[in-house]
């Protein structure tokens, strides 16, 4: 199957994300310039894996579409590179309604040092969907956002315009880099990490980013994946 026909099926699944715009309260830092050695290992590595996994993404697309109502892929506004608003997709793993129960399950998060919610046994997570993200399947969409610039291999987690309002002048950093499929964070416990321990993470690869780090975080990104630590 080429490239082309996949991007059509993903258009074909996609729901239309949501009309938001990043934060305007914030000053974002002058982003640092994308190197081309950098760029150059997205795009190459990056179509290389969306035509390798190419059955995988139609089949997994077709399990979500088996596994109940709502989108084959959830698109959602998060804040990228230089503060401005991009779409991420992942595969549909929650119910279809999971962002209007938020409420209903806000008192469970376990992650209460941050803006982040998280919770091993999230209740609207579906068993298939809790299967993608123990094995980072359902984060493989986001190849194509690497693809088309929005994303990096490697970065810092994307993160959504009601969390970087929160931030403080310090962590505007962050922003200065494309966020990543992967990072620091993911190979170093992601979500069993702290608030304050992900976020430094985060900005040490943004004061450190070479393509040599990024070469060793691919690595690392192999093993963290397959014992899927630190992944619910």
């Amino acid at each position: 199957m080429s490239v082309q026909a996949i991007w059509t099926t993903r258009q074909a699944v996609e729901t239309p994300a949501p009309q938001v715009v990043a934060p305007t309260n914030v000053v974002v830092p002058v982003p640092l310039p994308v190197g081309r050695a950098k760029r150059t290992l997205d795009v190459a590595a990056s179509l290389a894996l969306i035509v390798l996994l190419s059955p995988l993404l139609l089949l997994l697309a077709l399990l979500v579409r088996l596994s109940g109502p709502g989108p084959v892929v959830f698109s959602q506004v998060r804040v990228g590179r230089g503060g401005r608003p991009i779409t991420v997709r992942k595969f549909r793993s929650m119910v279809a309604d999971a962002e209007e129960l938020q409420a209903d399950v806000i008192e469970l998060n376990e992650h209460r040092d941050g803006p982040l919610f998280k919770m091993r046994a999230d209740p609207r997570v579906t068993p298939l969907g809790r299967w993608m993200r123990k094995l980072s399947l359902d984060e493989l969409p986001q190849l194509f956002n690497v693809l088309e610039g929005s994303m990096s291999l490697v970065g810092p987690r994307p993160a959504l315009p009601d969390e970087v309002a929160q931030y403080p002048p310090e962590l505007m950093r962050r922003l200065c880099v494309n966020p990543g499929l992967t990072g620091l964070w993911q190979v170093s416990g992601r979500s069993d990490l702290s608030w304050d321990e992900s976020v430094a993470l985060d900005l040490s690869y943004v004061d450190q980013c070479s393509i040599w780090l990024d070469l060793q975080i691919l690595i690392r990104t192999i093993p963290a994946v397959v014992l899927a630590r630190g992944a619910y």
